[in-house]
């Protein structure tokens, strides 16, 4: 008997003529590791909703949802609060209390457990996920993984049977991610329990999971083992291929044209017939690959900086900041020059001053030392309208704080109000971020990528001169990602120039024209991509990190595809083949 079966479930939002989930028939059986992944707006997050009925939303529903052979709406509230865990994917969203071991404490309390077996519970998932050493901590302080990890930890803390995670890593760096995942891996693998996990970001998450579930507006269009469902995405050359692991891609691009098993001179059969799905996998897959064929030596050139000698859009000098008097400096000496019409990355961990360095840059902080200059002008000499009209905007982590009207057309027409052809200008903006369809939707009922498509609209119609984007990224599929890139370089084309925050390294590697590494509140490296990427070790890339021991400075997919193919695929321009 499946713990959790999904049965012939359509669910459609008030007002809305098209269903959120339409016919969704899944099973989940205890003990699995189960990852739902789709592009923005599938029904991922609604889906999930429906696993607890005190977050299911309201609407019209038909099927049925059994937790255990039970019906759900069966099943007592206080069994499902313990027994069904939900961690959201806004860790602000979850946190109710003001201290580290209140908030691991607090549902416990809330199921009315003796505070003899709260503290040894507490205790025991504290050290378990190695929280102990800011068990005393505000939670006010902590960073963006510190209180996902909080979350998880207050979930675990009371012994649920199944645990629904819903992106969990959309705010975290790619280490914090990674930790995160390897930890949930971990909770699946000693303690027995059940993981459903919804992710855009696959790298960490597909190859562990048992099964893989591939939705599309509203329905399941692939399910299976991962090698199952990437040989599925691959065979009708699914838009999700975008979103699959590095090696997989990487796999799929080289050999696509090949037969899918390669015979060798001795009758065995080539490395080219096991698609890989971790960098170790792709790694040994490569190499084999390489010395099958014995491809020579290359090496992509490394570009040149193309911004060399362009005046600074945006300059800071010297800043420092701090949030408090007595607090500790969150900037410390920054400085840099952004590159008129340059898209600007900036990497770094969660808690190391990146989204404070926007709000001073924005001029909503005050730096107590340094300046800040836009184009050459000092910013405390540009006052309201004259700094973001037609100046500056920004695009903050969460869209919400922007969103403040009834429908998304309401949200778009206050930046244009009284603007000539105001009509014109909202459907441009609204087909361009793909929001066309949503204009009569409520901003709260949007799905987190779709919120974030809504922002950007919003933003683009100011007109800016200089964007300042914070995780633009975050909660968006592989496929708009592809779109945003080609808006931005549209914009960048158009002598805009974009400073992007973000912990998508794999969207900056292909889309940042110079990058930037944040640490303890300054910049410590910058660089073009090629040479930024290659001198790291785990703020890289994938593909980076599956083929350095092969080829010297790939960093993309398509550079380790084009290597792969031999000489041909290489211009005779190209000055840095070996």
């Amino acid at each position: 008997m499946a713990q959790f079966a999904v049965e012939d479930l359509t669910y459609r939002y008030p007002g809305q003529e098209h269903p959120a989930l339409a016919h969704v028939t899944l099973a989940i059986e205890r003990g699995s590791y189960v990852c739902i992944c789709g592009r923005s707006g599938c029904g991922k997050t609604t889906l999930l909703r429906h696993l607890k009925t005190v977050l299911a939303p309201h609407g019209e529903r038909s099927g049925a949802v059994r937790f255990e052979g039970r019906p759900l709406e069966d099943v007592p509230l206080r069994d499902q609060a313990q027994f069904i865990g939900f961690v959201m994917q806004d860790p602000d969203a979850q946190v109710v209390t003001d201290k580290v071991w209140h908030e691991l404490a607090f549902g416990l309390e809330s199921l009315g457990i003796d505070e003899r077996t709260m503290r040894v519970r507490v205790a025991e998932m504290a050290s378990y996920l190695g929280i102990q050493h800011w068990f005393h901590e505000d939670v006010a302080t902590l960073s963006g993984g510190q209180r996902q990890l909080l979350n998880l930890a207050s979930v675990m803390a009371m012994q649920p049977s199944v645990l629904v995670l819903d992106e969990p890593t959309s705010q975290l760096d790619p280490i914090a991610a990674a930790d995160l995942l390897t930890t949930v891996r971990k909770i699946n693998r000693e303690l027995g329990t059940t993981v459903i996990i919804t992710e855009h970001r696959l790298e960490d998450v597909f190859a562990t999971a048992d099964a893989v579930v591939v939705m599309d507006e509203g329905r399941i269009t692939a399910s299976g083992s991962p090698h199952d469902v990437a040989e599925a995405l691959a065979a009708r050359e699914d838009a999700m291929m975008g979103a699959l692991p590095a090696p997989l891609r990487v796999f799929y691009g080289v050999t696509h044209a090949s037969p899918r098993k390669e015979a060798l001179p001795d009758g065995g059969s080539s490395l080219a017939s096991v698609p890989p799905l971790t960098v170790r996998e792709g790694r040994r897959w490569l190499l084999g690959y390489v010395e099958e064929r014995d491809l020579p030596v290359r090496r992509l050139p490394d570009g040149g900086d193309a911004f060399q000698g362009v005046q600074a859009a945006l300059s800071l000098k010297d800043v420092w900041f701090r949030y408090e008097r007595v607090a500790p400096d969150v900037l410390r000496g920054l400085s840099v020059d952004v590159p008129e019409g340059a898209l600007f990355a900036i990497l770094g961990g969660n808690g190391t001053g990146k989204s404070t360095m926007l709000k001073v840059i924005c001029g909503t902080e005050r730096p107590y030392r340094g300046s800040v200059q836009l184009f050459g002008q000092p910013l405390k000499r540009r006052k309201g309208d004259a700094l973001f009209r037609g100046g500056l905007a920004m695009l903050p982590q969460d869209p919400l704080n922007l969103l403040v009207k009834q429908t998304v057309r309401d949200e778009l027409a206050e930046m244009v109000e009284g603007a000539p052809e105001a009509r014109a200008r909202i459907d441009e903006a609204a087909q361009a971020c793909g929001v066309a369809r949503l204009m009569d939707r409520h901003p709260l009922d949007l799905s987190g990528g779709e919120r974030q498509r809504v922002a950007l609209a919003k933003v683009l119609l100011a007109d800016p001169r200089v964007l300042l984007l914070d995780e633009p990224t975050k909660g968006i599929d592989a496929a708009f990602k592809q779109e945003l890139a080609e808006i931005l370089r549209s914009l960048v084309s158009r002598g805009m120039t974009i400073v992007m925050v973000s912990h998508d390294v794999e969207f900056c590697a292909r889309h940042a024209d110079r990058l930037a590494l944040f640490f303890d509140g300054s910049i410590v490296a910058e660089n073009a991509p090629r040479p930024f990427f290659t001198m790291n070790s785990f703020y890289t890339t994938a593909a980076n990190r599956m083929s350095r021991h092969v080829f010297a400075n790939a960093v993309t997919d398509e550079d380790v595809i084009a290597l792969c193919q031999g000489a041909e695929a290489c211009s005779s321009e190209c000055s840095g083949c070996a």
